[in-house]
């Protein structure tokens, strides 16, 4: 059936960048009366299929939310669990990515996280650098508001410096500022586990974004969940605002 569905994407209408919400891991462990780092480890699963089925359909960009800035009121045990598996993560794929060239960028508060943690990624970022098959941004300790915050008092400070007049601020100026720089705006937001918002996630990127919503939860999705959700993206007309 995945192949199928696959044969009916158009390849010349594929999105170059998808954004995820991975949504779902704890309540899919608590349906199934598993400890919670069960669906976090079966969800880290489920997005290694994710990724490379994005990289064989030739997806220039994949942004996923790992860990969000609010987050961090989840109980201790819980936090600490997931910080060991994104420090676990970057060393297990680390040379995966570089043979797949796929690059990783961590978008988010690296300042805030364990220096273990920060360290792992970092080197799997300087690994990957160069890889251009596709680019990962990986949303650990982020949150939309505070990135848009953040670029607005750098832009705040090159004015107050006499570097920059307030009139020279536009949309791309301040697109330069924000963690995704570099990056296009993803044209396809998908989200699991039934939710319907953005939780704070590239609230200025995904101003133009088809959105695609599953009540999968995220350990149940796999490439043909992936078809699915493009083959949706590739039956709506983008209009933006025309």
């Amino acid at each position: 059936m995945s192949k199928v569905l696959e044969l009916e994407l158009d390849p010349k209408r594929m999105p170059r960048h998808i954004a995820f919400i991975m949504d779902g891991n704890r309540r899919w462990a608590k349906e199934r009366f598993l400890p919670s780092v069960m669906g976090h480890q079966a969800g880290v699963k489920a997005f290694r299929v994710v990724l490379e089925t994005c990289r064989q359909l030739g997806i220039e960009y994949v942004s996923a939310y790992a860990f969000s800035a609010e987050n961090w009121r989840r109980t201790p045990g819980e936090v600490k669990i997931l910080m060991h598996l994104f420090e676990h993560y970057a060393q297990a794929e680390r040379r995966s990515m570089v043979e797949n060239g796929i690059r990783l960028r961590v978008i988010g508060d690296k300042g805030g996280l364990d220096p273990a943690v920060c360290r792992e990624l970092e080197l799997s970022e300087e690994a990957t650098a160069h890889n251009r098959a596709l680019t990962l941004n990986l949303a650990v300790n982020y949150g939309g508001r505070e990135e848009l915050t953040q670029a607005a008092r750098q832009l705040a400070q090159r004015v107050a410096a006499g570097e920059l007049e307030p009139r020279d601020i536009d949309e791309e100026l301040l697109a330069s500022q924000l963690y995704t720089a570099g990056s296009p705006d993803p044209d396809l937001l998908v989200r699991t586990s039934g939710e319907l918002r953005l939780s704070n996630f590239l609230l200025w990127q995904l101003a133009y974004a088809e959105f695609y919503f599953s009540d999968l939860y995220w350990p149940e999705v796999d490439a043909n969940f992936v078809y699915q959700a493009i083959g949706e993206y590739q039956r709506r007309l983008r209009r933006y605002g025309a």
